[in-house]
């Protein structure tokens, strides 16, 4: 049986069972904040970031890896492992996706690199699939497949903590941001094959709630859906306060809390709420 050699990139979110894990490699992402770079995951923890971004004078940027990174980790993979399974934050929110891809034409191991479509646990969730799937003795062409069909059953609903992060970090228009802080209106954000939209603007963060929770009401009555993730900003009790509502309405859903991390809190802002779940995990 091959040797495989996961890897996922700084933005995925590491419960303790995937940082335990011997064959995972994590890649970081870099922060830029006036002119400072940050290693993400490394050296500024969240509550840093969302300090200094008060603080800025310009607006910040984040960077993908760049390819020789990537083909460093491959060469030193190269030594211990069969062949490498990357699977990385949506390509078409960062360019994570394209130096990996080019990166493994440099090295001398097979290397299968995975668009997520989509970022933090849910990525972290996909990656523990692919790692059943080997162990259960799947292939590598039916453990992608799979995958795919798993990444195109999922839904996440996001309600942005701060629209002019998201205007400034270049992820939302003048219009779109000009329109949402005059009219205060609460767009709820989606994924479309990995890239962001707005779903739908309501004009208060309650009524907001109430239509992500019918999202999901309906999506769970059709579907087999185990487990939800809400994702956060910055404030841990906000995301603990919809996993108890929930919790209540779902009472056998497993709900797991985890945060967005500093890369996506640059775009994002700490007040940002999100959930998120894959209709299909099977």
């Amino acid at each position: 049986m091959a040797k495989t050699a996961w890897v996922t990139d700084s933005t995925a979110y590491l419960d303790k069972e995937l940082k335990n894990h011997p064959d995972l490699y994590t890649i970081p992402l870099t922060i830029l904040l006036d002119g400072e770079e940050f290693t993400d995951g490394v050296d500024l923890t969240p509550a840093q970031l969302f300090d200094r971004l008060t603080q800025l004078k310009h607006p910040p940027k984040t960077s993908q890896p760049a390819v020789g990174a990537f083909q460093t980790l491959y060469k030193q993979l190269e030594k211990g492992y069969d062949r490498i399974v990357t699977i990385l934050i949506s390509g078409k929110l960062s360019g994570t996706v394209s130096s990996s891809v080019q990166a493994a034409k440099l090295v001398n191991i097979p290397v299968t690199t995975f668009d997520s479509h989509i970022l933090t646990y849910p990525m972290s969730a996909l990656v523990k699939k692919a790692m059943d799937l080997e162990a259960a003795g799947e292939k590598l062409e039916t453990i992608i497949e799979k995958l795919e069909q798993i990444r195109d059953t999922g839904e996440t609903y996001v309600l942005v903590g701060s629209l002019e992060q998201l205007h400034r970090g270049g992820r939302m228009t003048g219009l779109q941001f000009f329109l949402g802080s005059m009219l205060k209106v609460k767009p709820i954000i989606s994924f479309n094959e990995g890239a962001l939209f707005v779903k739908e603007k309501v004009r208060s963060e309650k009524k907001a709630k109430e239509k992500i929770l019918n999202y999901f009401r309906s999506a769970y009555e059709k579907n087999k859906i185990e487990e939800v993730y809400i994702l956060y900003g910055l404030h841990i009790e906000d995301a603990n306060e919809w996993g108890r509502e929930l919790q209540q309405q779902f009472p056998e859903l497993k709900i797991v809390c985890c945060p967005l991390g500093a890369v996506i809190g640059v775009h994002a802002g700490e007040n940002t709420l999100g959930i998120s779940w894959f209709n299909q995990m099977n």
